[in-house]
């Protein structure tokens, strides 16, 4: 396996966002490298490429692109394949979800990846424990909770709901490693996935969208101010 049974940082920074730029988010990998992490998650050619240049850890790498009469937005097509295997990230992770998709099906996307990149390995961002079970048989070499409670069919979930409860079922659903995904807010939360069986967990929000961090601190007190 190309990645470690560890934390995982997910660096990103979309358009509209302050901390967008190639270069930032290299700096924001390397501050992850140098806290611990032990694997990256990125979106863009771009900016894997400069993260690269920064931390020696295996990246996880995504696009995100919006494509019309389309929900599917992470690496939808073989264009951002291409990017991909471009960058050289070590793992390409895709929309693995029974959404409505622009270009290639599921499983042609999958078989092309393997041959235009037979040493990357593929991660699949679902939503529900059928596409899960899907997604193993497709061969992909992980399964990610990523998109649990953003499509239309689980839109408002959360990971770590009931206690865990959809992140216990994947874990018995499927063999492949699940890495955990999706509002890990906390280190404890961090801990329980990984005392539940998953392989590796992916943190985004809480380590590396500081707009949003402060947003919660700022939530706490707007009714004594």
């Amino acid at each position: 396996m190309k990645l470690p049974r560890n934390l995982i940082v997910s660096c990103q920074a979309l358009e509209e966002e302050p901390l967008h730029s190639s270069f930032i988010m290299s700096k924001m990998a390397l501050a992850a490298a140098q806290g611990g992490a032990k694997g990256i998650r990125a979106n863009s050619k771009e900016d894997i490429i400069e993260i690269k240049k920064e931390v020696d850890l295996p990246i996880i790498g995504i696009v995100k692109r919006n494509y019309k009469d389309s929900d599917v937005f992470i690496t939808a097509t073989s264009k951002e394949i291409d990017e991909l295997i471009e960058s050289g990230c070590e793992v390409i992770a895709m929309d693995a979800t029974i959404s409505e998709r622009p270009e290639k099906i599921l499983e042609e996307l999958v078989a092309y990846t393997r041959e235009q990149a037979p040493n990357v390995e593929l991660m699949a961002d679902i939503s529900t424990i059928e596409e899960a079970q899907i997604a193993e048989k497709l061969g992909f070499d992980y399964i990610g909770t990523t998109l649990h409670g953003y499509t239309k069919h689980t839109k408002g979930k959360k990971l770590y709901d009931n206690d865990f409860a959809f992140l216990k079922e994947i874990l018995q659903a499927v063999k492949k490693p699940v890495i955990a995904e999706g509002n890990i807010m906390t280190p404890h939360m961090l801990k329980k996935s990984f005392e539940l069986g998953v392989y590796a967990t992916v943190v985004g929000g809480a380590i590396t969208r500081p707009k949003d961090i402060t947003s919660r601190f700022v939530y706490e007190i707007k009714d004594m101010i």
